[in-house]
């Protein structure tokens, strides 16, 4: 069986429910899905689809922080959005948090998320 240990900061919101907000094995990071709460209120950022993103990828940042990572050690990225035409607005974030070589990702379309979100990420990171 793997050695693995949950990895848990206050600089990224609380689980809301029966999750860790990332869990290592071996080398391998896997990080739950982060939707953009404020971590200090535990409420949405306001301010729009753009606001929501910038907070999802601090969300992700802290955690991979935590991790002992950084957010550029990302190998894959999920994408969760209730309208895709908000697709393009991940895509401009995207290119201010991460440089080349870019996570693999996908983007799903959703019918709703925990809390009203309009967008949760998750991924993997592996440590260098």
């Amino acid at each position: 069986m793997t050695n693995k240990s949950v990895i848990q900061t206050d600089n990224a919101p609380q689980a809301i429910g029966t999750y860790s907000q990332a869990v290592k094995a071996g080398d391998t990071i896997y990080l739950s899905g982060q939707i953009p709460l404020d971590p200090e209120t535990m409420e949405l950022v306001p301010g729009g689809i753009e606001a929501q993103i910038r907070r999802v990828f601090d969300n992700l940042r802290a955690v991979c922080d935590a991790s002992g990572g950084s957010i550029q050690d990302m190998v894959k990225l999920n994408i969760y959005l209730t309208d895709m035409a908000h697709f393009p607005n991940v895509n401009e974030v995207m290119a201010t948090v991460f440089k080349e070589p870019y996570p693999a990702r996908a983007a799903i379309g959703v019918a709703a998320l925990p809390k009203g979100a309009m967008v949760e990420m998750d991924g993997v990171m592996v440590l260098k």
